[in-house]
């Protein structure tokens, strides 16, 4: 049976995941958000372990590391002119994972 304290704990765990896709969404234009992001992420992760909140926060981590990868690869490759494709993509990767996982989150589904 979950109590009132359980769920204040739930409630402050989803207004934390709010705030870090937030700060990812905003990182598509001040690139440090994702940092802060990351950061809350790893901090915050052992606190939202066994709940439906678990699978963002793996959601968010995963889309940092992979982004960042492809960001990467991107800039790299960038002289070569196939770099700023694989930016684009990377990008708009970027954006649906944000987004996806956020509407998630708003509706109180796990991703």
């Amino acid at each position: 049976m979950e109590t009132s304290a359980d769920t204040q704990k739930i409630e402050s765990a989803k207004n934390l995941t709010t705030v870090c896709y937030a700060l990812y969404g905003a990182s598509i234009l001040v690139g440090i958000t994702s940092i802060v992001a990351i950061i809350i992420n790893y901090i915050k992760r052992d606190e939202v372990a066994g709940t439906w909140l678990e699978s963002h926060f793996t959601w968010q981590i995963r889309t940092f590391w992979f982004s960042l990868l492809w960001a990467v690869i991107g800039v790299i490759t960038s002289f070569i002119l196939i770099g700023f494709a694989i930016l684009f993509a990377d990008l708009i990767w970027f954006i649906y994972r944000i987004v996806k996982g956020f509407l998630a989150l708003n509706d109180n589904k796990p991703i």
